[in-house]
């Protein structure tokens, strides 16, 4: 396998998180009687860039397929973060009526919605049908498409190239990064401003996050490797900001390289973190592989001992990262007998490979069980204000990662 930035060959892995299938491939009652496919889950590093990559099994086109089960609009913390961001970009760049703004990877039209409402023109390029068709119902213009360079250059056939472009949380889902990132530049006018977010490498490490890791996210970004990948496309990274949403991303702004603007000091204190960090050193790797292990410890301990002791545990949220984690520890329902989740396309499914059943979050009333296992950590402040009446028959919250906590 050859580094998706520089190309040089990947011998072995440093983390194997086993075999596991396509994360958000949630199963229907049908499908438990077939045959699952199922894919390595292993980490390489590149030793020239410091890009971190999993192998490309699944095509994109078969993930962001047309029953895709992810719709960004289920959670209010993140709605208020889109908010706040495009408030601030309405002010940063002066944008008006007169503007154009891109997102690609657009989903159910989350983001746009909020530019829209300032009558500011956009475009949301979106590739999963199911969720795309969402967008449009509540008018926010999408094509349902993958945005690369072909796609990039039509756009500028129709004089249509964008003041911002938005990228959220899409830059680790596309394999062919050089093809996105050439994309981008194509879109965007002379003076136009890309901004990004994505997990960043260092906090998946620092905090133990691997369960992010699934085949839809092909890479996995420290800062460091992004700059080095936009700059092989004129494009350079002049500001750069920690954010907390997925348990800790960067948000980075870019330009064409010929755009007149000096970079800020958070570029070159952020590249001095990762260094300090080990970001360029073997050993952080080999260390955070001997991190997981000792959590599917953990994780499996202290579901052994509950339902040792007869007690009943349930689950909350049935995001990607669940699939990961259930199927690395080999959790079934022998010890998890169903999770819940608000996304109403998420209910009356299983999650793959280990066929745990997604139910209403009502359930969780109904049945009082003992331990309610967060599996969306990183919104769990949110999720415990919620549930907080499970507290009246005594019932506790699980949060596995970074370490396992009971609350």
């Amino acid at each position: 396998m050859k580094c998706r930035i520089c190309s040089i060959n990947l011998e072995e892995p440093f983390l194997s998180l086993g075999k596991s299938p396509v994360a958000n491939s949630l199963l229907t009652k049908e499908d438990l009687h077939k045959m699952e496919m199922f894919f390595p889950l292993d980490l390489y590093v590149c030793e020239k860039c410091w890009l971190v990559q999993l192998e490309e099994f699944e095509t994109p086109e078969k993930i962001f397929s047309s029953d895709y089960p992810y719709f960004s609009s289920y959670s209010e913390s993140w709605l208020k973060h889109c908010k706040d961001y495009a408030e601030m970009m309405i002010e940063k760049l002066g944008l008006s009526e007169k503007s154009f703004v891109l997102e690609v990877g657009s989903n159910d039209g989350y983001l746009l919605q909020y530019f829209k409402a300032r009558n500011i023109p956009v475009l949301g390029v979106e590739p999963a049908e199911n969720v795309g068709r969402v967008a449009i119902e509540k008018g926010i213009p999408t094509d349902i498409t993958f945005f690369n360079t072909s796609y990039a250059k039509k756009l500028k056939e129709k004089g249509k190239l964008a003041d911002l472009i938005i990228g959220n949380n899409v830059l680790a889902h596309n394999p062919n990064l050089h093809d996105f990132v050439e994309a981008m530049k194509i879109a965007l006018k002379p003076d136009g401003i890309i901004t990004m977010e994505f997990p960043h490498l260092m906090k998946l490490i620092q905090e133990n996050q691997f369960d992010t890791i699934y085949h839809e996210h092909f890479s996995y970004f420290s800062f460091y490797a992004v700059k080095k990948l936009f700059s092989l496309h004129e494009l350079e990274i002049f500001d750069v900001e920690e954010i907390p949403t997925h348990g800790g991303s960067l948000r980075i702004y870019a330009k064409h390289k010929e755009k007149i603007l000096s970079s800020t000091k958070r570029v070159e204190e952020l590249l001095e973190k990762e260094k300090d960090f080990g970001i360029f050193d073997l050993q952080t790797y080999h260390n955070f592989k001997n991190k997981v292990e000792a959590t599917k410890r953990a994780f499996l301990l202290f579901l052994i001992r509950a339902k040792n002791e007869g007690k009943k545990v349930v689950g909350y949220g049935a995001p990607a990262k669940a699939s990961t984690l259930l199927n690395y520890c080999g959790v079934r329902t022998d010890f998890i007998d169903y999770t819940v989740d608000k996304n109403p396309h998420k209910q009356g499914k299983f999650i793959p490979g280990v066929h745990i059943p997604i139910k209403h979050p009502d359930k969780i009333k109904e049945d009082k069980p003992d331990y309610v296992v967060i599996f969306p950590w990183n919104i769990k402040d949110e999720i415990m204000e919620q549930l907080k009446y499970i507290r009246e028959w005594g019932g506790k919250f699980v949060v596995p990662i970074p370490e396992l906590r009971v609350y």
